[in-house]
């Protein structure tokens, strides 16, 4: 028996996620155990500003991935898994600590561990050639998620005087920075290409993306008790519903080919 399958293996892997989850932030001033949010964003807004021009290059590696899959599946599964990995990686590296008004330096501890170890997941996953999409036979109603990623691609927010709002300029389908830069944002649209994939993709790197997603998505439903976020709050609603769908999609896709039988 592959350790995959031993019924322990999943919820251990799981329980690691969220200790790696709830571990501290890391600031050169104090802060509120009991508060980490307001770290957290400040660390999201100044991360963010200093590649805010290179917005674009995610928006067009993820479409040229994409379009590469539709020309050849196999060379473009590898190269989707190849470029998820990237990302993450790029993601660790700027997003997830800033100098920040209040706190100093600060580092999202948790999310920089989480961000390297899906970077490594998924290279590892484009080495294996454990991804791919076949375009023609992908269930219809998988489509009815695309919104989902849409919204996350195109990042439709901006931050204005000390308050998240909405920004519907039609040039951030292709320049927004925070798709690419944002762990939250740049998740989504990786499940929901996983989602049509399935099952041609391997099974650990789905649940622990999926999972992971959930845990960031239930963390972020804080911005909904707070008017100044919860503009943030409405744009998270894509990472917790792929996450929670994508979690269960094997056990959905098993009992539906149960019950064609």
């Amino acid at each position: 028996m592959i350790l995959a399958e031993r019924k322990w293996f999943y919820p251990l892997v799981y329980l690691t996620l969220g200790i790696i989850a709830f571990l501290p932030l890391y600031t050169e001033q104090p802060y509120d155990p009991s508060q980490p949010q307001p770290v957290i964003n400040e660390i999201l807004v100044a991360a963010a500003q200093p590649y805010a021009d290179w917005g674009w290059v995610f928006h067009l590696g993820t479409l040229a991935v994409i379009g590469l899959s539709l020309w050849k599946a196999c060379l473009g599964g590898r190269a989707m898994a190849a470029y998820f990995g990237l990302n993450y990686l790029v993601i660790a590296a700027v997003q997830t600590s800033a100098q920040t008004a209040s706190y100093g330096f600060a580092v999202h501890t948790g999310a920089l561990i989480a961000g390297v170890l899906l970077g490594l997941l998924w290279l590892w996953v484009a080495w294996k050639g454990a991804l791919t999409i076949d375009w023609k036979a992908i269930p219809r109603w998988r489509w009815l998620l695309l919104p989902f990623a849409l919204l996350v691609f195109w990042s439709p927010i901006a931050f204005d005087g000390g308050r998240f709002v909405f920004n519907f300029n039609p040039l951030l389908l292709l320049t927004s920075p925070d798709y690419g830069l944002a762990y939250c944002f740049m998740t989504p649209v990786v499940l929901f290409l996983l989602v049509l994939a399935y099952p041609n993709v391997d099974g650990f790197a789905l649940r622990v993306t999926a999972f992971n997603a959930v845990l960031y998505g239930l963390f972020n439903l804080s911005h909904w008790s707070n008017p100044d976020t919860v503009v943030m709050g409405v744009m998270h609603l894509p990472l917790i519903v792929l996450g929670l769908l994508t979690l269960f999609l094997p056990r959905f896709a098993r009992e539906r080919s149960v019950s064609y039988a």
